[in-house]
């Protein structure tokens, strides 16, 4: 036997000692994540925190606003304005007919640019909202007149 050359190749991706790249991506997605879940936590607890050290008179964070919270708030201002209920800051029943009107035209505006786009019950919550603040313009208006 002469000089036979004998040559080993690992034609592995990777040595047994390494990781492999999808590998160390996988890792580092689980590290991120984990490390996202304890950052959460953390702003949960302070959030928990401020929560409890907030004076039982001070009021709560305004809730989330949707398109049906948006046309109950503006329908409220209508109805304000209407003599339904006190002004949020004097506590007077205060009648003023064209604040009323001019709330329930930009209602009635939102209801025409909306069409066809809102969900069955913010259709009818904002046809319900406008019937009855027309009603009720009419009837202040017309008690007014007299």
């Amino acid at each position: 036997m002469g000089n036979e050359h004998f040559e080993i190749r690992d034609k592995r991706r990777f040595r047994e000692d390494t990781i492999r790249d999808e590998d160390t991506k996988i890792h580092e997605e689980k590290t991120h994540a984990h490390h996202q879940k304890e950052q959460a936590g953390k702003i949960q607890e302070k959030a928990e925190k401020i929560e409890a050290e907030r004076p039982e008179d001070e009021e709560a964070p305004i809730p989330e606003v949707t398109f049906s919270s948006f046309i109950f708030s503006l329908a409220r201002s209508a109805f304000m304005h209407l003599g339904e209920e006190p002004h949020p800051e004097t506590g007077k029943v205060e009648i003023s007919l064209p604040l009323a009107k001019e709330t329930i035209n930009i209602i009635s505006i939102l209801e025409e640019k909306t069409r066809g786009n809102l969900t069955p019950e913010e259709d009818q919550l904002i046809k319900n909202m406008l019937f009855a603040l027309r009603m009720k313009y009419v009837e202040v208006a017309t008690k007014k007149s007299k």
